[in-house]
């Protein structure tokens, strides 16, 4: 089987998404993952002839082509399979996927933003209270997509909700984000158990 690259890094909740729908989809095998450090202040050099924006994930396949950002890497992986595990093929099920992705994706962006902020030197009050008013949006209506989440199988959206939530453990602690969301929790507590998400947990290191 032809190798794909993986620019990688074991704190990302990003590559942690690819890695996830990678084991999901029976995949992980096929892809080499390559340690790619990446910061706001300090961008990768030697990443950005293959992705300008230097960001990971980025994946590279056997011919060269390259392919970024996360959901582009995972809908790739899925047609490998044959489609429509991770996203479905079409239809009201597949808007309604992407929409669920985008609430979760959306959050990891600005969890990820509101660390640099918070670990700044002098940061920004105001910056700080627009994150926690968005808090207060975010988490009720990601308590109420639990159920659809529970119902529905592992494809983009369980998996992006899910490392967001392992995310809030590592990086949030102090939001107490389990006990204002009950149902998202116990969802989020069964899926981490899944043997994909066990494989790739988030290190600091």
């Amino acid at each position: 089987m032809a190798q794909m690259k993986l620019h990688w890094s074991p704190r990302s909740p990003f590559v942690r998404k690819v890695m996830v729908a990678a084991h999901e989809l029976g995949l992980a095998d096929r892809i080499e993952t390559v340690r790619t450090v990446v910061a706001m202040v300090k961008p990768a050099r030697g990443l950005l002839p293959e992705n300008p924006l230097g960001k990971i994930p980025t994946l590279v396949l056997a011919d060269g082509t390259i392919l970024y950002d996360s959901l582009v890497i995972i809908e790739y992986l899925d047609s490998l399979v044959g489609g429509g595990r991770m996203i479905p093929a079409a239809g009201a099920a597949r808007f309604t996927e992407l929409r669920r992705h985008a609430l979760a994706n959306g959050f990891l962006d600005m969890l990820i933003l509101w660390r640099n902020e918070r670990d700044r030197a002098q940061p920004s009050q105001a910056l700080l209270d627009a994150f926690a008013l968005k808090l207060e949006a975010l988490l009720p209506a990601l308590e109420a997509e639990a159920p659809a989440l529970a119902a529905g199988p592992a494809g983009i959206a369980q998996i992006t909700t899910a490392i967001a939530g392992a995310y809030m453990d590592f990086r949030f602690a102090d939001l107490g984000w389990r006990a204002r969301c009950p149902a998202l929790s116990a969802w989020q507590a069964r899926f981490a158990e899944r043997p994909s998400m066990l494989a790739t947990g988030i290190v600091d290191a």
